[in-house]
């Protein structure tokens, strides 16, 4: 097993036993209580283990990943990005081929909104996960939380110097392009300040830059 797979299979199995947050663990603990039949614990990243694309989400959906266990499977937004994947013959509804996906927070966050320190504690996760995920060629950070989260693994600082929009890119040195897309959360889609026309388009630049 190559050594970058094997640190990923660990990172998943260390996830879902992650308590750093206080907060984020009690309102599991209520979900599980309310809803016995989800995976109710933190999520670990899912995917091709050598991807040429990692695709980084704010946090898990209370009624996707949690459900699940699987970044954005189940949900409004699992359905725009599996959907294009598979359009793009990269998910066949079992595996991805060339693409992982994983989130900046690993729990569901009440409002989904997690706090400036849940995203900090969290940050360390993403940190080892971007560093195991050595063949990616582009990272493609969905919504602008996302967006600072790698930009703060990558060492891109201040922030400001990197203003989130759809379609921004940084190059930085040693490390994949990172591009970055609106999130294609309900309240994104159903207003049209993401169409299906500029998420298509920012899988196809995120394609052009890999050369895949």
């Amino acid at each position: 097993m190559h050594a970058c797979e094997s640190s990923l299979r660990s990172i998943e199995r260390q996830v879902p036993g992650c308590a750093r947050c206080p907060r984020l663990g009690a309102f599991l603990a209520e979900s599980r209580a309310l809803r016995a039949d989800y995976w109710n614990k933190p999520v670990p990243g899912f995917g091709d283990r050598a991807p040429w694309l990692a695709i980084v989400g704010l946090a898990p959906g209370m009624h996707g990943a949690n459900r699940s266990g699987r970044p954005f499977y189940m949900d409004a937004s699992g359905e725009w990005l599996y959907g294009e994947l598979g359009r793009r013959g990269w998910w066949d509804g079992e595996r991805l081929r060339g693409v992982y996906i994983l989130n900046a927070v690993k729990c569901v966050p009440p409002g989904n909104r997690p706090t400036a320190d849940e995203q900090a504690r969290c940050r360390p996760w993403l940190e080892q996960e971007l560093a195991a995920l050595s063949e990616a060629r582009v990272v493609l950070a969905l919504g602008q939380i996302a967006w600072a989260a790698v930009l703060r693994c990558f060492a891109q600082q201040p922030l400001a110097r990197f203003p989130f929009r759809h379609g921004a890119r940084v190059t930085p040195a040693g490390r994949p392009s990172l591009l970055a897309s609106y999130h294609p959360s309900r309240q994104n889609t159903n207003t049209g300040v993401l169409t299906r026309a500029m998420w298509r388009a920012v899988f196809s630049r995120a394609a052009r830059l890999a050369g895949s």
